[in-house]
């Protein structure tokens, strides 16, 4: 299908200033616009990966000169994301086999916004308000991870916590990389923050440097097994979100760890309503039936 070039550039670019400021690979935002654009959910979500690399690249150098990416941690993680990437491509095999592809990932897609961006928000907002000092570590899920095995110190995140639970973490989001076409990032920068008890800015490092890794194995899965990345769409998105990245990540020296937060919320919150609302409307064109006979 016709796409105009520079829509397309200025989507990646837009993009790319999110992922550096928030540290998110910008999938869970780009592939619903791309597909609310008219672009085929499964070429969106594998070509977006692409896009991911780029922008997730360029601000992890970014972040990277300012101190913030958490190298160790950003390995381990890649551990499990790696197999997780392999997985979900052999997901997305099986669902275009049966035909529900399509309707799988607006429904995953909607849940997860929903849930991680709610939660963001409320959150935020209280720290904003000045309720809460120190939201991270207070939850059940914090307490529970803190008891794991395998108890590892992350010195530049300074914090100690289970290479069993990174891994895993990983593995969850390598997956999602491959079914959503997202970097993860979107739930990877709340869990380091509220179970990991990372620092906001060095979690947004973090993952951005995991994100490169993980965005490029599910490139190379998608395009070997499902052969649905679309060369030209995936430059044109990797341009623009190269030069936007870097924008980004000098932005969000601007801003406070919450204010960050609740900003990256809104747009989470944003996202889940216009997809559900796609996903509730009526179809532009019914197929109706008649009983009456002839006529062509």
């Amino acid at each position: 299908m016709p796409v105009n070039v520079f829509m397309i550039l200025g989507l990646g670019a837009t993009v790319g200033v999110l992922s550096g400021l928030f540290g998110v690979g910008g999938g869970f935002l780009l592939t619903p616009l791309l597909m609310t654009y008219g672009i085929p959910p499964a070429v969106a979500a594998a070509s977006d990966s692409n896009q991911i690399v780029a922008a997730s690249c360029s601000g992890a150098l970014a972040h990277k000169r300012l101190g913030n990416v958490d190298v160790k941690m950003g390995l381990t993680f890649l551990a499990g994301s790696i197999l997780g990437g392999t997985a979900g491509t052999q997901l997305v095999r099986v669902l275009r086999g049966f035909g529900n592809y399509d309707v799988v990932v607006k429904i995953v897609y909607v849940l997860l916004l929903a849930a991680i961006g709610g939660f963001m928000f409320w959150e935020s907002l209280q720290a904003l308000r000045g309720k809460t000092k120190n939201v991270q570590g207070k939850g059940f899920f914090a307490r529970l991870v803190g008891r794991l095995p395998w108890q590892v110190y992350f010195p530049v995140s300074g914090v100690r916590v289970s290479v069993l639970f990174v891994v895993g973490l990983g593995f969850l989001v390598g997956a999602l990389a491959a079914l959503l076409g997202v970097g993860g990032g979107f739930i990877t920068v709340p869990a380091m923050i509220y179970l990991l008890r990372m620092p906001t800015i060095v979690a947004i490092g973090t993952d951005l440097f995991q994100i490169v890794f993980t965005s490029m194995n599910v490139t190379f899965q998608q395009a070997i097994t499902n052969h649905t990345v679309d060369v030209v769409l995936a430059v044109l998105l990797f341009c623009g979100s190269t030069v936007g990245a870097q924008v980004g990540a000098r932005l969000s020296r601007l801003f406070r760890g919450e204010q960050l937060r609740i900003i990256l919320a809104v747009i989470v919150l944003l996202v889940m309503l216009k997809l559900f609302v796609d996903l509730v409307s009526a179809p532009a064109d019914l197929i109706t039936l008649t009983t009456g006979g002839g006529g062509h």
